[in-house]
């Protein structure tokens, strides 16, 4: 395969599965932590009205969701990448930082978990994913 196109996939299927990791386990969430008693959190409006009761254990299911799914992402495109492991690996590492910084706009967090999310599930998740996926080569 075109080195050119297999780095573009690699890209392409990183934001994918990366994507399904982190929305399963956002959507599945709930099974582990319950959402605080009355809260709607199948709408934006209510999401944003349920974060102001969320305590600490409320965050730590999204926190995993943006790491894993960002590692996950991360290492796939290291691993399928045929050239430039590293900067395919931190464009999807920066794509889902883009997304969080989103979400950190539109949703009322408390600022130690806007931090926490923004600084560690991102950007570092992205290196680990490149530092293992680059070891592994996905045959294309």
């Amino acid at each position: 395969m075109n080195k050119g196109i297999r780095n573009i996939l690699s890209i392409v299927l990183g934001l994918l599965i990366g994507g399904v990791v982190n929305m399963t386990i956002i959507t599945f969430s709930h099974l582990i932590v319950a959402p605080p008693e009355g809260a709607d959190v199948t709408t934006m409006e209510g999401l944003k009205t349920a974060m102001l009761e969320f305590e600490f254990k409320h965050f730590l299911m999204p926190f995993l969701a943006h790491a894993l799914g960002t590692f996950v992402g991360a290492l796939l495109a290291a691993m399928i990448a045929a050239t430039r492991k590293l900067s395919l690996a931190m464009v999807v590492g920066f794509a889902f930082l883009a997304a969080g910084i989103a979400a950190v706009i539109m949703l009322p967090s408390p600022l130690w978990f806007s931090i926490t999310d923004l600084v560690l599930a991102y950007i570092p998740m992205a290196y680990l994913g490149y530092k293992l996926g680059s070891k592994r080569s996905l045959a294309a």
